[in-house]
């Protein structure tokens, strides 16, 4: 009969520590209030103003994210992968593939993709490998949406990957100013007679060329 093995003496068993449930949810509490903040005001909205938001206090929010480009990093990180996840999902359950690009851009929406936009030229790593891999998914995933939309005949064909995610992002980021407040609720409502317009067979010519991936990666 084997006994299992002891520690020798005068040693202390090591131990794994895990963060407690509490710490991870005011974690995600951060950075959901970040992603929400960034959206409505940009990626330089004072972090006080994030903590209030998220219901925590600066210490927390600095204990997690010690500077500005650590924030920004983990909320380009969260939206990225939970959009490609949402991408995944609508290719892999509808059957219809002009639906299941229907389907992801407004559960794109409701991740606040546009929270994306104006970190493109913020101050944080852009290339980290972390960033670079999970753009590669989501890239991928959507070039596969808009490609067997396309092969269907049910998406126009001149049409790229940009124009939808540009698309995308103009139309839920909200105005400024004080009388666009509110205007969230007109989303889902836009972002339809936009897809509307994406459907095949076109209803007029559009002007320029269509916004690749590779368009919208050129730096100024």
């Amino acid at each position: 009969m084997k006994t299992a093995a002891r520690p020798a003496a005068g040693t202390v068993p090591r131990r794994t520590t895990r963060p407690r449930a509490d710490a991870l949810r005011n974690r995600e509490r951060i950075v959901t209030a970040a992603r929400d903040m960034f959206v409505e005001f940009g990626p330089d909205v004072p972090l006080d103003e994030v903590a209030r938001r998220a219901g925590v206090g600066n210490a927390t929010l600095y204990r997690n994210f010690p500077d500005r480009a650590a924030l920004i990093h983990e909320v380009v990180l969260s939206v990225t992968s939970r959009t490609t996840e949402r991408a995944e999902e609508a290719m892999a359950e509808e059957a219809d593939p002009f639906a299941a690009l229907c389907r992801f851009v407004h559960a794109a929406a409701d991740e606040r993709i546009g929270a994306l936009c104006p970190m493109l030229s913020g101050n944080f790593d852009r290339d980290h490998p972390e960033l670079l891999a999970e753009r590669r998914r989501f890239e991928e995933a959507v070039e596969g949406l808009v490609a067997r939309a396309m092969s269907a005949g049910r998406l126009r064909t001149d049409i790229a990957v940009g124009d939808v995610l540009v698309g995308l992002s103009q139309l839920i980021r909200p105005l400024p100013g004080i009388a666009c407040q509110g205007i969230d609720r007109f989303a889902h409502r836009h972002l339809q007679l936009f897809l509307d317009g994406l459907e095949a067979p076109a209803r007029s010519v559009l002007p320029g060329t269509a916004a690749t991936l590779e368009v919208l990666r050129r730096r100024s």
